[in-house]
């Protein structure tokens, strides 16, 4: 049975859903089959949950600094609450239910602030230090910088190495990082890039984006995509019994 997988949508203020279709092909291309969910569902969540057997949170722009104890930064870009808190309702279900979730760029940030961690609201004007670009100026598919993995990570499994390349589209970041999430992988400049969940099955955030590289074949990315979707497959139709 093909997975349903649940993948969130990107919002311009609040009014135009916007998806890019890379996320569509991953999914199919490692076996699931994907549903757009929109926002202003936070109410709904559960019900929505109930009929998935997998969740990606998807990329797109800032996050309101609200939710970490901040205010906005000058660098702040284009926030959306709406996107927030619906995705925040989806995150926190889908941990409950120990739902495979794969939260990607700012979804990954979401993910964190989720379980009370927090982020840079702009990498470049609060790291004081030397930072790699991490916004390319390259097509999607372009590799542009490595990710160091931590040992016995699914991330390390998705590699089949300790170090890969990624693409790289963000200028904010993961601070700190709280339970039950851990580093898994991490930037040459010190960036954190990807994180897991040391107590699901499979809760895992990434702060490039595989789903680009997955639609065009790259092995690492398309791995990461097929162990999320056998992970979904094993609770496929039965989540919403437990």
């Amino acid at each position: 049975m093909k997975p349903l997988i649940g993948i969130t949508t990107h919002v311009e203020l609040d009014y135009k859903h916007v998806l890019n279709h890379d996320y569509i092909t991953a999914v199919q291309r490692a076996g699931g089959i994907p549903l757009l969910i929109p926002i202003d569902t936070e109410n709904d969540a559960g019900r929505i949950l109930d009929a998935l057997d997998g969740l990606v949170v998807s990329g797109g722009g800032d996050i309101d600094p609200t939710l970490f104890g901040e205010e906005p930064h000058p660098k702040l870009g284009e926030i959306s609450p709406g996107r927030d808190a619906s995705e925040l309702a989806l995150i926190k279900g889908a941990l409950e239910r120990d739902m495979p979730l794969l939260t990607i760029c700012r979804g990954l940030q979401i993910m964190v602030i989720a379980e009370g961690g927090d982020m840079y609201q702009d990498i470049y004007s609060q790291i004081d230090r030397q930072l790699l670009q991490h916004s390319q100026r390259a097509n999607r598919v372009h590799l542009s910088h490595f990710v160091e993995t931590a040992e016995g990570s699914i991330l390390r499994e998705a590699a089949q190495a300790e170090k890969f390349r990624v693409n790289s589209y963000h200028h904010q970041a993961v601070r700190d990082v709280k339970a039950p999430f851990a580093v898994s992988g991490i930037a040459s400049d010190g960036v954190i890039e990807a994180v897991e969940s040391t107590e699901h099955r499979f809760a895992v955030g990434v702060q490039w984006h595989p789903e680009a590289l997955a639609a065009a074949g790259d092995g690492p990315s398309l791995r990461l995509f097929e162990r999320f979707i056998e992970t979904a497959k094993e609770g496929a139709g039965t989540l919403a019994n437990h």
